[in-house]
This record gives structure tokens, sequence and C-alpha cells, in this order.
């Protein structure tokens, strides 16, 4: 009797641990895509620290919505450095075609993982390109980042509207106005401090 196949069951933790890998691989660091929110944020928030975007751009990072982008993106570059796509697929991501918007849509699952907000950070980061955005674009090196700047660029943008957000939850809670954490972190943080409070 044949051995009866193993029902698939995703590995959450290879798919993080994948997701940072295959970025480092890339050439991106956390703190080069913190940079980028600093960027953004810093005129609205001027005590904004480097280890607050840090800590934004890791949670961001660690939502599977974003993983799966990342993961996806990143594997269509290598296969299209590679040559190992068919044309005329081949040609358009080689040459990040203008037409060609497969890469903004893939990264729109990114920037709407924090709400609208994000379309704006991620227009304004996607035009001036600074800093690790500038060397993805660079087609002299060879290397193939049509998907991964794109990537790179939403995950900065939603990290600057996950900071928008709790800056404007922390503006209510000093107001004493009620306010409802949108997620599971900043709901179980609060949690905690009512659990020490009690003891």
């Amino acid at each position: 009797m044949a051995d009866a196949k193993i029902p698939y069951s995703l590995n959450s933790k290879a798919v993080a641990q994948a997701t940072q890998a295959w970025l480092h691989t890339r050439g991106v660091k956390v703190e080069q895509i913190a940079e980028l929110v600093m960027l953004l944020q810093q005129k609205y928030y001027p005590n904004l620290t480097m280890e607050e975007c840090i800590h934004n751009v890791e949670m961001v990072l660690s939502k599977r919505e974003v993983q799966n982008a990342v993961l996806t993106g990143i594997q269509l570059d290598l296969l299209a450095e590679e040559g190992k796509l068919f044309s005329p697929l081949q040609d358009m991501i080689v040459n990040d075609e203008g037409l060609y918007g497969v890469d903004e849509i893939l990264a729109f699952s990114i920037v709407n993982v924090y709400g609208s907000i994000g379309f704006t950070n991620y227009g304004y980061i996607d035009k001036l390109k600074p800093g690790i955005l500038e060397r993805l674009n660079d087609r002299s090196t060879g290397e193939v980042h049509t998907f991964l700047d794109d990537i790179v660029g939403a995950v900065a943008a939603a990290a600057s509207s996950r900071i928008a957000h709790r800056k404007q939850a922390e503006r209510e809670n000093d107001l004493g106005l009620p306010h409802a954490p949108e997620d599971t972190e900043e709901a179980a943080k609060r949690l905690d401090a009512e659990k020490g409070q009690k003891q």
C-alpha cells in the first residue's frame, strides 16, 4: 500500500525566516527601509526615533500578506535576472517596462495592510526614489529589482502609516478619548499593562 500523502501545512516561521533571508540576499537591510520611513514621517513627528522606525518596519514585515509579496516579487526578479521567464514577460520585467504595472499591484497589497493613508506615502517615495531605492533602480548593475524596489517602497509606506495610526492613538489617549487598538500587538500591550496595574 502506498504511503498516504501528508497534507500540506504552511510553516509560518519558515516563511518569516525566508522573507528576512531573501531581503538580506538581495542587499536590503531593515535599517535602510527604516531610513525611508524616517524621511516620510520626520516632518510630522520631529521626535520620531530610528528605533521606532525599525520597529514599525519589522512589524510590517511580520505580516503574512507582506511576506507573501516579498517572496513572490523577489522570485520573479531572480527568474528574470537568470533569463528563465518566457518572452515577452522576460523582457518586460528586465527592462521594468513602463506599461507593466504588476509590480505596483503587488506593492499595493503591502500598502493596504495599514489603510489607504499608505498610498500617498508610497506614491511620494516611488517618485523620489531616495536611499536604497536609488540603488535598486540602478540597472547598470545587471541585477533585476523590478518588483523589489516597489516592495521596499511599499514596506516603508506601510510602516509610515502604522506610525501615523499609533501617533493618532497616543493623541486620543492623551485627550482621554476612547480608542480601540487596530491590531493585536497594541491590544496585547494594553492587556499586559492592565494586568500589571491590578497585581
